[in-house]
């Protein structure tokens, strides 16, 4: 099988390089810790109950379908093309080098990004367990603390990265039964230990829709359906990373059937996941103005103060490991595509950073790499403007970090690069491309991509909106800022595609392999 595997990659114009030892579920433990069910609803469970109210835990649904669509789409594309960059290569094949080279190019910046993002997010949680067992008063916003914990988690993270796919995958394993742990797990001790609403309060939205009832402070000026479109937003921020099973698939045994099959997998065992934690956090919130009483508290915190404090620390150690490996996999998924990108000659130093270490079999420049990039972008929290800052018609906000407005480009960038993939694949389905591999949607690829487009670009709208920083959706987005950092990275690789011309490089590599560009996926 591997034999055939490899086979597979040099007829794509790659000689395998990667230690090819990950299984089906050390693969889908890599996409699924990713996703992380723990990492989002303990990052954005204030968001959706504080828009939506206790009904919001029905919204976990939408994404988790939509994106069903779009692991369709990519489970064919990574069953055909089992090689490491997922969806740069994808692109690459199923459109042209340029083409493909820009999807690379904001994929690798939100992969990047989000590293970042998560590894900044544990620091509340490492200072408050180091408060219960040392006594140490660190602060979670000091800028110094920061730096430190997050220095501290990257170093480990690349560290395991680097001596091994199969240690990455073991990491991801173990996280795997921490999410379990962290989800239903702590379900079920809520529910033991007393829920204090019926089933019936899932189903209402505790009048957060009108201003005086909500305590962010939001006015939808009564209308539940336009809290809701901001309040999708939590588990929309939740489900997506089940793409990293691709990136790593030529590390993965069988990949062409397994990878798909992960994809899949990881949304449905974190939807599930998911809806069980939320539906039991809102049950267990207090019985006098619940959703209210919870915010002023501090969130999940406030809920789980009622357990003791023996399994407070317990939890908190596996909100800790849960960012740690949320942060690895990701981490391991943007290595993978620097690596992809470097061996086609489409970055600086291409030659350098593609280089896989003999001994661990692994990239370890290209993750030495990606994780300079994300130091620099931790950098960015001491950027913290006092006073709102004027740039044209946009409005940079004060007090809030550069770190932060960061944040919804990590969603924001994915949404995009996936939507730009699933488009991909539409052309090259229009110029008569005949998926190869394991897993093939034969009559249902046109309906499925055009649901999966549909879904990704009415997602993406709705976290990049600009509605002003006066409106409620400037809880979640910061009016003008996303699309201005979406322009900033987008001219900064216009510039640079057309100063260095990697897309040749790019292109160079294609009309070595059985699939030209002009004919991207028909095997000859």
């Amino acid at each position: 099988m591997i034999a055939s595997e490899d086979a597979r990659l040099e007829s794509l114009g790659y000689k395998p390089q990667l230690n090819r030892v990950l299984g089906l579920f050390a693969n889908f433990a890599v996409a699924f810790t990713y996703l992380s069910p723990m990492v989002g609803i303990y990052s954005l469970f204030v968001l959706g109950v504080g828009t939506g109210g206790p009904a919001y835990v029905w919204l976990t649904f939408l994404p988790v379908i939509g994106m069903l669509f779009v692991a369709l789409v990519f489970g064919e594309l990574a069953s055909h093309y089992p090689i490491a960059g997922a969806l740069y290569q994808y692109s690459k094949f199923s459109v042209g080098p340029r083409f493909g080279w820009f999807v690379g190019w904001f994929y690798g910046f939100a992969l990047l990004i989000t590293v970042a993002a998560v590894d900044t997010g544990v620091v509340s949680y490492v200072t408050a367990l180091t408060h219960n067992w040392f006594g140490w008063n660190l602060n979670p916003a000091g800028h110094g603390t920061i730096l430190l914990i997050t220095l501290l988690l990257l170093a480990i993270q690349t560290t395991l990265n680097t001596t091994g796919a199969r240690v990455m995958g073991n990491v991801a394993k173990f996280g795997v039964y921490v999410e379990i742990l962290g989800t239903l797990g702590i379900a079920i001790i809520l529910a033991i230990h007393g829920f204090h609403h019926g089933l019936g309060f899932l189903f209402s939205s505790q009048s957060v829709q009108h201003a005086s009832h909500n305590p962010l402070g939001l006015n939808f000026h009564g209308n539940w359906l336009g809290a809701a479109v901001i309040s999708v937003l939590a588990p929309v921020y939740i489900f997506y990373g089940f793409e990293s099973a691709g990136d790593i698939s030529e590390e993965t045994k069988d990949a062409g059937r397994h990878v798909p099959k992960a994809m899949r997998w990881a949304l449905i065992w974190g939807g599930i996941a998911s809806f069980i934690l939320t539906a039991a956090l809102l049950l267990a919130m207090t019985k006098h103005d619940p959703v209210g009483a919870t915010i002023k508290g501090g969130g999940i915190p406030f809920i789980l103060g009622q357990l003791p404090s023996w399994l407070q620390d317990c939890l908190l150690l596996l909100i800790i490991f849960a960012f740690f490996s949320c942060g690895s996999s990701i981490q391991g998924a943007g290595g993978r595509l620097v690596f992809s990108y470097a061996r086609d000659g489409a970055l600086p130093g291409s030659s350098w950073i593609s280089r896989v270490n003999t001994r661990f079999k692994t990239p370890v420049n290209a993750l030495l790499v990606g994780a300079v990039i994300t130091v620099l972008f931790c950098l960015l929290v001491y950027v913290n403007p006092g006073s709102n800052y004027h740039i044209w018609f946009v409005t940079y906000p004060a007090n809030v970090n550069a770190l932060v407005s960061l944040v919804s480009f990590g969603v924001s960038g994915i949404y995009l690069s996936f939507l730009l993939t699933v488009i991909a694949a539409i052309v090259a389905r229009a110029r008569g491309w005949e998926p190869t591999g394991s897993f093939r949607l034969g009559k249902w690829g046109w309906p499925v991509s055009i649901v999966a487009a549909g879904y990704l670009g009415a997602m993406f709208l709705n976290v990049v909106y600009p509605s002003g920083l006066s409106s409620a959706r400037a809880f979640v987005n910061l009016d003008w800022i996303t699309l201005l950092i979406i322009f900033v990275i987008a001219v900064l690789g216009v510039a640079y595609l057309f100063a260095a011309r990697p897309d040749r490089n790019v292109e160079r590599h294609l009309q070595g392999t059985v699939e030209p560009p002009e004919a991207p996926a028909v095997v000859t």
